[in-house]
Parts: C-alpha cells; sequence; structure tokens
C-alpha cells in the first residue's frame, strides 16, 4: 500500500522557454507534485520527524520555477523531481508543470507536462 502527499498550484514567475521574449518578459507557471511515499510512521507517531515536510518541499519547487531558465518545461519538470527523489525519502514523484500562456499561436487554455520518476 502506498501513501501520497499532493501539493497543487505552486506558482511562480519564471523565464523558461526557448523564445527570446519568454527569456525578457517571463510568464507565469504553476506546478503539482504527487509524492508517494511511506507515511506508517508518521501517521502513527504524530510526529513531524517521521514525516516529509510539504512546506519544504513547496519552496524547493518554487525555487526552480523562479530559478536558473530552461528552454523545456519538460527539463524543469525533470530537475524538481531528481531533486525531490534526492533530497526526500520517496518511492516516486510526480511533476506537472503548466505554462498557461505558452506560445502555440493560437488560444488554449492551459499546456502541461507530466513526468513520474521513482527511485
Amino acid at each position: 500500500m502506498s501513501d501520497y502527499i499532493e501539493i497543487k498550484g505552486i506558482s511562480g514567475f519564471g523565464y523558461h522557454g526557448l523564445f527570446e521574449h519568454e527569456r525578457q518578459n517571463g510568464q507565469s507557471f504553476a506546478v503539482d507534485v504527487k509524492l508517494e511515499l511511506e507515511k506508517k510512521k508518521a501517521s502513527k507517531s504524530d510526529d513531524i520527524n517521521d514525516a516529509v515536510d510539504y512546506s519544504e518541499v513547496a519552496k524547493l519547487v518554487y525555487a526552480h520555477i523562479v530559478g536558473e531558465p530552461v528552454n523545456l518545461i519538460e527539463h524543469l519538470a525533470q530537475l524538481i523531481a531528481e531533486e525531490l527523489l534526492d533530497l526526500f525519502p520517496l518511492k516516486s514523484v510526480e511533476v506537472v508543470v503548466h505554462k498557461a500562456n505558452a506560445p502555440v499561436g493560437l488560444p488554449v487554455g492551459d499546456i502541461a507536462v507530466r513526468i513520474k520518476r521513482s527511485q
């Protein structure tokens, strides 16, 4: 049996993208993460030391959103997944990067990339 923590809508302003205007002007990004982990110990102990601190997870994701620009949101998702797996005792992580204002030449509600990575 697996347990999960989900954090949705971690938002920030970043400069990711292939085009010069994306790098100059920036845009809003949002990220959702779903962490698969063992929560049995924390659920029994009621002790934060036995849990993954989701405020730290959110801060890490936000730092990537507003941090060093990348060309592709696929790469941004990969960087986030790798760091989460390195820093926290996770079985797997799913990362969704939303780029609602992606320059695709016509109106769209959202463009999102979803990846899942495991230990």
